[in-house]
């Protein structure tokens, strides 16, 4: 296992500020996302965090940066802000400069929010750094197995999507403009998003996690269609 012997790969590397500072982001994120029922809530950033730190240990990355940007990657998520990509990458610099954060660490994790969010099938999402690039794929984990399925159906609901519309062709989005405005149905959602994701993880320690969650994501909606005309 690689470790980063500049920053750590747990919180006994950080310093009493930075301690202080992943602290009062923890309540922030409490306080924002506490009552979403999407699938954006505090929990999944939770999960998020937790993963972010263990694949920047395994892969050598900035832990500090990955669980900042973790815990931040969905402080004003696009899909709630009318499509604003910039609305994330804002709040953030303006809560962690509001702390005292160095100019460095603050554009390092607002570039990493900027960076990590699926935008469509045929649009490129790879991070530039390596503490993106666990982010996004700590955050890309979370929308696979059981809870993945959970969570897409719960964003669906949410919207008034139907789960399923016979006859609706999933869509390989070739430009943001056309994923964010998206209408299908929820069931689509896992061709045109869920099941690409194992194939568009960055780091071997992700794709370690990612076979069997990928597995069980194929089998439920291989069983969803199957229940769905009666067969089972």
């Amino acid at each position: 296992m690689m470790t980063n012997l500049k920053s750590g790969n747990n919180t006994d590397c950080q310093t009493a500020a930075q301690r202080q500072t992943v602290e009062k982001t923890v309540q922030l994120v409490k306080e924002k996302l506490g009552d979403d029922s999407t699938g954006h809530d505090y929990f999944h950033i939770m999960r998020v965090r937790a993963l972010a730190v263990r694949l920047a240990g395994e892969e050598g990355a900035d832990v500090y940066v990955a669980e900042l940007a973790a815990l931040l990657h969905d402080i004003a998520d696009w899909k709630f802000h009318d499509g604003d990509l910039d609305a994330g990458p804002r709040v953030a610099t303006e809560w962690l400069q509001s702390l005292g954060e160095p100019p460095e660490t603050v554009e390092k994790v607002a570039s990493i929010i900027k960076e990590v969010s699926y935008k469509g099938a045929g649009v490129k999402t790879t991070p530039q750094s390596i503490e993106g690039k666990v982010v996004q794929d700590a955050d890309r984990l979370d929308a696979l197995g059981a809870i993945g399925i959970a969570r897409t159906f719960a964003y669906g609901g949410k919207f008034d999507r139907p789960m399923y519309v016979p006859g609706q062709s999933p869509v390989m989005h070739q430009t943001f403009e056309q994923y964010k405005n998206s209408r299908g149905c929820t069931l689509n959602h896992f061709y045109e998003k869920i099941l690409l994701l194992k194939e568009r993880l960055n780091t071997n320690a992700a794709r370690a996690l990612a076979d069997e969650r990928h597995k069980y994501v194929e089998e439920f909606v291989e069983r969803f269609l199957l229940e769905w005309e009666g067969k089972k």
